[in-house]
């Protein structure tokens, strides 16, 4: 090669960047290749805000007990699903000593009462039609009768339940055995066998027995920062990306936006909750972690380059444009929609032109 004949080497790079490709080459550029230039494409521009949570069932329950006792068997197991109604566990009623003889002589006690009135009716019955007493007379201690029958049966259901587990109420067996309150999978179960149980009373929240849910309708329940919640509004669409699962397609629709923020290690933020819509070919699980992007604006087959080539001065946008070997131009553009990366350019480029790249800082 003879000394002095200039060699012009070019470079191509495809760079995808926010989902749009752009031409990078150091043609027009330096000997040393320095200065680079993107050529100016169509593509897309998506204005998104940032959600971070979890998968969560719409609804979901927490099977608890009205009786005492400890679990005596298991017939469902988690995973499974189960129908309303199906047997879940059975709890058996272990009642100290001290319960089950202050049971026994709470029946003998309402026998003595109900034995005591009924004489007492039989003969204000016969009074009665005698004419000795009044119909009010009567009808009040019949009244009195009526509810001491009552009061036998309930100890007697009592002591029924403590000792035996089960007793029948009218037409309805009442027993101890735990049945599903909807239609839905087994998620998790909270107890073994023999382990107590407390019982679900207005006083104490009791023992929650298993977690079920409903896993036809999920939901994204997660947050988002404080400068994005005021862009957004219910009904937007929103990309769903689960991290145990990167190839599925998961959409749904922003539902609901608190109007109370939170704070959360130095920074405010809103929870949210998106809809997610069926997802094709992918089980999804309740609990798994997820990232939601909510769109806010999408334009498609719009002019493009990426946002660090615009040089903004006094709320006026330029660019420096390559013309060819050894010249450039400045050139003032308008921009639209900006994702961040990338940054939309409605007038002062045309498809196929080239944008200069900054020069790179030296670092001392």
């Amino acid at each position: 090669m003879k000394r002095g004949t200039k060699v012009l080497v070019s470079t191509i790079v495809v760079a995808a960047i926010g989902g749009t490709a752009f031409m990078v080459s150091t043609a027009g550029g330096s000997e040393d290749g320095t200065s680079r230039s993107v050529v100016v494409e169509r593509g897309e521009i998506v204005d998104k805000a940032l959600a971070v949570g979890r998968i969560e069932p719409l609804v979901e329950v927490s099977v608890k007990s009205q009786l005492a006792g400890v679990v005596r068997r298991m017939y469902k197991e988690p995973g499974e699903y189960v129908q309303r109604g199906e047997p879940l566990l059975e709890v058996q009623p272990n009642p100290t000593p001290i319960e089950l003889v202050e049971a026994r002589r709470n029946v003998e006690l309402r026998e003595i009462e109900l034995d005591q009135l009924e004489r007492n009716r039989n003969r204000l019955e016969e009074l009665r039609a005698q004419d000795y007493v009044s119909a009010e007379e009567f009808e009040s201690v019949d009244r009195s009768y009526n509810e001491a029958k009552l009061q036998v049966q309930i100890a007697q259901e009592r002591l029924a339940l403590l000792s035996e587990g089960r007793v029948t109420i009218g037409e309805e067996q009442v027993e101890t055995v735990i049945t599903s309150p909807i239609a839905g999978f087994i998620l998790e179960k909270m107890v073994e066998i023999g382990d107590p149980v407390v019982p679900l009373t207005t006083f104490q929240e009791g023992t929650v027995l298993m977690a079920m849910a409903e896993m036809e309708e999920l939901l994204f329940r997660g947050t988002v920062d404080e400068i994005d919640v005021g862009r957004l509004s219910e009904g937007m669409p929103v990309e769903i990306k689960i991290g145990a699962l990167p190839e599925a397609d998961v959409g749904g629709r922003l539902s609901k936006i608190s109007l109370k923020g939170r704070d959360e290690e130095n920074a405010t933020i809103f929870p949210v909750e998106i809809a997610v819509a069926p997802a094709q070919g992918t089980t999804l699980r309740a609990g798994y972690s997820a990232n939601a992007d909510v769109i806010i604006e999408r334009r498609s087959d719009v002019l493009v380059i990426p946002e660090r080539l615009v040089r903004f001065e006094d709320e006026a946008a330029f660019v420096t444009l390559w013309m060819g070997p050894e010249e450039t131009e400045e050139r003032e553009i308008e921009t639209g929609l900006s994702d961040g990366i990338n940054i939309e350019v409605t007038s002062g480029l045309a498809e196929g032109d080239r944008v200069m790249e900054p020069p790179q800082r030296e670092i001392t």
